[in-house]
């Protein structure tokens, strides 16, 4: 059977039609459509098109492994036994890579790979794929021949850590082909047939580190496609998982403590948001270790708007599976808390909230002084949206609670910042949120304001005392300097 379907396929003549791997020749020509790659018998098809197909040699399109079997045919056009090998060989043709900074290079090239790509997508689709070891295989290389690569230097303005969100994305121009290369692994991992016990020896470490790689690219929608692939290799090669895990804590790490500069952490982060959900309790002590040393610490870098929604909800997954650890959480958020950034420290504000309206009391407990500290003295923040942030704290009606339990702590160490701003903050809306918050203590406990309201003015009273000897002392030392002035080298003594 193999020798009658390889005997319809013409002999090469001469040494000049050796050349010629795309297969084609006068009396049977290769044409491409819009619709996929089509044979035709016809002697007088399109001569330009027929011309193009011959021009790409084996230096430009290499030949099949696959003794006889020719790429440019169509699946449809090939018995069953015969696909594997068909599928093998167009794989093996896809393996070009071509420049796309010019998009008049090799354009005719670039079509058919193209069209063979797309062809290579629906039959892997329709399920017909057996994925044995060569075509596994061979779906890796091209993967990895077409998909790995270093990327360029980027000189953008992310110097400054990636706070500049009017930046345009960058486009790759290759992203014809890469789509449908991504589109092909994503269905081939995916794939019910695919045996995961097989598939590991090439999708193995070194296949997941330069996966991981490609989450710099500029490209966002590289970077949406690599995540839904990292998420489905996570979800089937379970042998994989704690070293995707290490791999992307070590991501982080650089990240954080080197450079700064990273183009894929809040795809990264959104993958991990849904491998966190599905962690088994009570968690490991690995589990929190990635909390504590790779996670907190992302809070870090100036460019944390960028991923922050990501990071919020992966410390919100950890909080749910354990409440314990909100007091470690907060402390990572104090110890990391921004001082010269008030866009950070807004932030910052915001997912205290949500923290806060996870916790329970015993939690609050453990932090509540470290907290209302720093709370405290964004109140006083000079920046009115970091005072008017931190006073909406107190329109939650469940850290309200917490606080109303806790007023006997909390109030000392907030009351004397809450008077200050009664005194004179110069932003209409923060002064107007302060009366409020001193009324809602008011409402609380009216005893415990009044007495620390005495306690303050009392301090206050003292604090002008000490300014005022403070200032008699200095007039004192001026006058004395003015009868007695200092000429050359004179050593002077002065008495009280």
């Amino acid at each position: 059977m193999l020798k009658q379907f390889l005997s319809r396929f013409p002999r090469k003549s001469s040494k000049s039609d050796s050349g010629d791997s795309a297969g084609s020749n006068s009396g049977n020509n290769s044409v491409v459509s819009g619709n996929g790659i089509q044979r035709t018998n016809s002697t007088n098809a399109v001569s330009g098109r027929s011309n193009v197909v011959k021009r790409m040699s084996s230096a430009v399109f290499p030949s099949s492994v696959v003794a006889g079997i020719e790429p440019l045919l169509s699946f449809k056009d090939v018995p069953n036994p015969e696909k594997q090998n068909l599928l093998i060989s167009k794989l093996n043709l896809c393996c070009v890579v071509f420049d796309f900074n010019d998009p008049n290079n090799n354009a005719a090239e670039k079509d058919l790979k193209r069209q063979t790509l797309i062809e290579l997508v629906d039959f892997v689709a329709s399920g017909s794929a057996r994925f044995t070891e060569p075509v596994i295989a061979a779906i890796c290389k091209m993967s990895a021949i077409n998909l790995f690569r270093v990327f360029p230097p980027n000189y953008r303005s992310n110097s400054s850590g990636g706070e500049n969100d009017d930046d345009e994305p960058m486009f790759d121009p290759a992203w014809s082909h890469l789509q449908l290369v991504y589109d092909l692994l994503l269905r081939f991992i995916t794939s019910s047939s695919l045996d995961a016990k097989v598939a590991k020896k090439h999708v193995d470490h070194s296949f997941i580190l330069k996966l991981l790689d490609l989450f710099d690219s500029d490209d966002p929608r590289e970077r949406d496609c690599l995540k839904t692939i990292l998420h489905r290799i996570y979800g089937k090669f379970m042998v994989h998982r704690p070293f995707v895990r290490k791999a992307v804590s070590n991501i982080f790490y650089r990240f954080v403590f080197e450079t700064e500069r990273h183009n894929g952490i809040a795809e990264l982060l959104e993958i991990f948001g849904s491998v966190i959900s599905g962690f088994a309790l009570p968690l490991k002590e690995e589990h929190k270790m990635f909390l504590w040393r790779a996670l907190i610490p992302l809070h870090k870098p100036k460019s944390v708007g960028l991923y922050l929604q990501q990071l919020s909800y992966c410390i919100a997954q950890f909080i749910e599976k354990d409440p314990k650890l909100v007091s470690s959480v907060i402390r990572g958020l104090l110890k990391y808390w921004p001082v010269t950034s008030s866009q950070k420290e807004v932030m910052f504000l915001g997912e205290m909230e949500e923290i806060l309206e996870a916790t329970n009391m015993v939690e609050f407990q453990k932090i509540m002084v470290p907290l209302f500290r720093r709370i405290g003295s964004c109140l006083n923040s000079s920046h009115f949206q970091v005072a008017e942030r931190a006073l909406f704290l107190w329109n939650n009606d469940h850290i309200v609670s917490l606080i109303a339990h806790n007023r006997q702590v909390i109030l000392p160490l907030i009351y004397p910042a809450l008077e200050k701003n009664t005194q004179g903050h110069w932003n209409q809306a923060v002064l107007n949120l302060t009366l409020n918050v001193r009324k809602m203590f008011s409402e609380m406990d009216n005893e415990l304001v009044l007495s620390y309201q005495g306690k303050f003015e009392d301090e206050a009273a003292k604090l002008k005392t000490v300014a005022d000897k403070r200032r008699v002392i200095w007039e004192q030392l001026e006058n004395i300097a003015s009868f007695q002035p200092v000429t050359g080298n004179t050593a002077v003594m002065v008495t009280p």
